[in-house]
């Protein structure tokens, strides 16, 4: 069964989500030790980017391996080249 994008996206916002509070706990309990000393709205702020960008990538590995997944390994990655008006060589 194939998934929706939409809940592909569903899913990595889940995913992140939880590694959003161990991050920040992460941040709390190993800057120090490097001689960091944040606020805990300093580090709240550098999870939220780290979580923003973590999004954005596994949406985006989601929807590759969807891609090969349906297509076939080689017709996914000549798909994308196709779709970026790339020629295959």
């Amino acid at each position: 069964m194939k998934q929706s994008r939409a809940m592909s996206l569903v899913e990595a916002i889940a995913n992140v989500a939880v590694g959003y509070g161990v991050a920040v706990v992460t941040q709390i309990l190993i800057f120090p030790i490097f001689g960091l000393h944040t606020t805990l709205a300093q580090n709240l702020k550098m999870g939220a980017v780290f979580t923003v960008v973590s999004i954005a990538r596994s949406f985006a590995l989601r929807r590759l391996f969807e891609a090969i997944r349906v297509r076939g390994s080689g017709s996914a990655i000549a798909g994308i080249m196709v779709s970026r008006g790339e020629r295959m060589k």
